[in-house]
């Protein structure tokens, strides 16, 4: 089978690997799209994020979905020719962590694309996988095997919402609306928000973001001081949702967050110094949020049901011969938003 690997900084390309036999307890699945994320353009670009490097050739990708090939005899409740979102997180179940409940900390886990632990974590952007029934989410007739791809970005969003506490009638501000921004104002939306702002620096995310339910939008390329109305009396936002990872709109969303407001850190960038005597003072909770586990169930229902509608975030689907270009394609933020790999084109 061809596969999506990337052995460091700048080496991206496609590659006949073993297509995995099928094992007890196993399903295999036809891949059929997976949308580019973040985290694999980091490892395109920069050979890995942070401390995190690629020390060893590894398959991108996380966010997919398919068609159910074939099933291990041991296995039940699911059928061939199953169409499917697939969840990429999977858990030892066995840890401390996993024992309390917070699956997503896992000591052990095995997310799919991931070159923290050695050796690295495989990923899915291969014609086949093989995956454990519980990441198996069946997808609407009505659902697009690409729309069914977005599940996972839209895990992440409904993750942040969840350690934000509660938004239900609140003030809300993203910054940063890119594929994750702009599917969490759709999460926010379906969450009971009452008025949601979306900041960016450019113009097509804005366009996305009140596609997907912002009230109202502001390009900080455009207006640098749109937001400094909203530092009036100790800020105006409930909670603010930084999504872009940059220092600046981290600073920017102390400034505008009210007195004993919340804000979820969802971008991964630049470390920043932090002004603790502006958090103690406003008493300001500061959140981190990190991937998601239960709420994927969550997150297909949601586009199975149509209550949170993906489509405008997908820019563009390119096949899996043009890969290179289209990770390019992905890396230009003003012209792109998800860019997605057709498998079987």
């Amino acid at each position: 089978m061809q596969a999506i690997i990337c052995a460091g900084e700048r080496q991206l390309s496609v590659q006949e690997t073993p297509t995995p036999e099928l094992t007890a307890g196993m399903i295999r699945v036809k891949i059929a799209f997976g949308g580019i994320c973040g985290s694999d353009l980091h490892y395109y670009q920069h050979g890995g994020f942070g401390t995190v490097r690629i020390k060893e050739p590894m398959a991108l990708g996380h966010e997919v979905s398919g068609v159910i090939e074939s099933i291990a005899p041991d296995v039940t409740g699911h059928t061939v020719g199953q169409r499917i979102a697939i969840s990429p997180s999977r858990p030892c179940g066995h840890c401390r962590f996993c024992q309390m409940g917070i699956h997503n900390q896992c000591l052990n886990m095995r997310f799919y694309g991931s070159a923290m632990p050695f050796p690295h974590i495989q990923g899915a952007f291969c014609e086949y996988i093989l995956v454990y029934p519980h990441q198996v989410h069946p997808i609407a007739d009505h659902l697009s095997l690409s729309e069914a791809a977005l599940a996972e970005p839209l895990s992440v969003g409904l993750h942040a919402i969840q350690r934000s506490g509660s938004v239900m009638g609140a003030n809300v501000l993203v910054t940063g609306c890119g594929p994750i921004g702009s599917l969490l104002i759709g999460a926010l939306r379906r969450a009971g928000a009452q008025t949601i702002v979306a900041a960016d620096v450019a113009d097509l995310p804005l366009t996305c973001a009140k596609a997907m339910g912002a009230d109202h939008t502001i390009n900080l390329m455009k207006t640098p001081d749109a937001l400094a109305a909203y530092k009036a009396d100790k800020g105006q936002f409930d909670v603010v949702f930084e999504a872009s990872g940059s220092a600046p709109a981290f600073m920017n969303a102390l400034d505008v967050v009210r007195a004993r407001g919340v804000v979820v850190v969802v971008g991964v960038g630049a470390e920043v110094n932090l002004p603790l005597s502006q958090i103690v003072a406003k008493e300001v909770d500061v959140r981190g949020t990190f991937r998601f586990h239960s709420e994927f169930a969550t997150a297909v229902r949601f586009l199975n049901d149509r209550l949170v509608d993906g489509r405008p975030v997908i820019t563009s689907t390119q096949p899996l011969s043009a890969a290179v270009a289209a990770f390019d394609m992905a890396a230009d933020k003003s012209k792109s938003l998800k860019v997605q790999i057709a498998f079987d084109a």
